[in-house]
């Protein structure tokens, strides 16, 4: 059992926080509302879009611990986490089910231009009457003489308004369940591809979402992911790389708060003393400090599970609750501590608070998981 990582580890990981400073510095966030392709291919630039994708097909190659560890670098050094989500539900929910999943035609074809910045792609998974139950999708995927055709609504997609393409999961037979489901990969330019307006909403903002409509949208047969009737387990095996590997952008921004927090109390003096000196405000910092760490361990666990090809869904459903309401609770402690300046946007503590709520309920809401965990539990 090791719990560090190695000199090259480690030095990827110095490189990519700089260069995720470097990116914030030279371009700011980007406008509410609007996608930056100059910053898009900055991130790719860095590697960031193809950490997990294979050497073969224009990636880094990397197992879930190495590209968690990226991510978290990346989350570390980058204050704008809706651009680190938009990068990492990229390459995570999209993909990796093409790499695990798509035919070669498919893998040669998308791959190359997925980790290097020329296509952004979208999870089209949820739809607007199911929520959590992705078991039997509305969406209909049938197939024709010429491949397959796409017919339904989804819903929070995210970078949905400007992809180029969507992972999109239907059903080829609703009377078979989760068996009839089917994952394909549809092309923006096909006709009956209608994406919506971007969705406004609390936080990630860099991040844009929207719903997206398919009417009998054309993807020829090479771009089914697994066989027909597997699209559940081309989806499960993608929210297990989510569930651990997106996450660890936020034990990087639990990393970057604690510290912002800590130089603060330090510099911050009412009555004579720095607010650090004070019990409320240190055992505050503590709490921080051992969410972060408590999260770090078990995402670095969930991945060193999946990296041993491990099926089982309870370390990665701890992992998920663990940073996700770490960074809810630790972003208000946040707010407390930075007190009124915390409540104004030139902080960034707001920001984060903003970007951290819906953590619980995106990739499968906290309750869902303890849903999970309670059945291999037995309970």
């Amino acid at each position: 059992m090791d719990f560090d990582f190695s000199p090259a580890q480690k030095a990827r990981y110095a490189d990519l926080v700089d260069g995720a400073r470097a990116l914030a510095d030279r371009t700011g966030p980007a406008p509410d509302g609007t996608f930056d392709r100059d910053r898009w291919k900055a991130l790719a630039d860095l590697g960031v879009l193809g950490l997990s994708i294979p050497r073969d097909h224009g990636g880094s190659g990397l197992g879930a611990v190495d590209t968690a560890h990226a991510l978290e670098a990346v989350g570390y050094g980058c204050p704008d986490t809706g651009l680190v989500f938009a990068a990492s539900a990229h390459l995570l929910a999209c993909a990796m089910p093409i790499v695990l999943h798509g035919t070669p035609v498919a893998r040669e074809r998308l791959l190359p231009r997925l980790a290097d910045g020329s296509l952004v792609a979208g999870n089209a998974v949820t739809e607007p009457k199911h929520g959590s139950d992705v078991s039997i999708p509305d969406t209909r995927v049938v197939a024709d003489s010429d491949g397959l055709r796409v017919t339904g609504v989804k819903s929070y997609v995210s970078n949905g308004p400007v992809a180029d393409l969507y992972v999109v999961l239907g059903t080829a037979d609703p009377a078979l369940g989760f068996l009839g489901t089917v994952a394909v990969v549809v092309d923006r330019a096909q006709p009956g591809v209608r994406p919506g307006p971007a969705f406004a909403k609390m936080g990630l903002r860099s991040c844009l979402a929207g719903g997206v409509e398919f009417d009998g949208a054309h993807a020829p047969a090479d771009q089914r992911l697994g066989a027909s009737g597997a699209g559940h387990a081309v989806f499960q095996d993608s929210m297990r790389w989510e569930r651990t590997c997106l996450f660890a952008g936020y034990v990087g921004m639990l990393r970057r708060q604690f510290e912002l927090c800590r130089d603060f109390a330090r510099e911050r003096r009412q009555f004579g003393r720095p607010i650090s000196a004070n019990q409320a405000v240190s055992h505050r910092l503590v709490g921080m400090y051992a969410r972060w760490h408590s999260a770090r361990l078990a995402l670095y666990k969930a991945c060193w599970s999946l990296d041993r090809d491990a099926t089982e869904t309870t370390e990665i459903a701890l992992a998920k609750i663990a940073v996700s309401e770490a960074a809810v609770a630790s972003s208000l402690d946040a707010l407390q501590i930075f007190g009124g300046a915390g409540y104004r946007s030139d902080t960034g503590v707001e920001e984060m608070l903003r970007d951290a709520v819906p953590t619980t309920v995106f990739s499968g809401t906290s309750e869902m998981q303890r849903e999970m965990i309670a059945r291999e539990l037995q309970l």
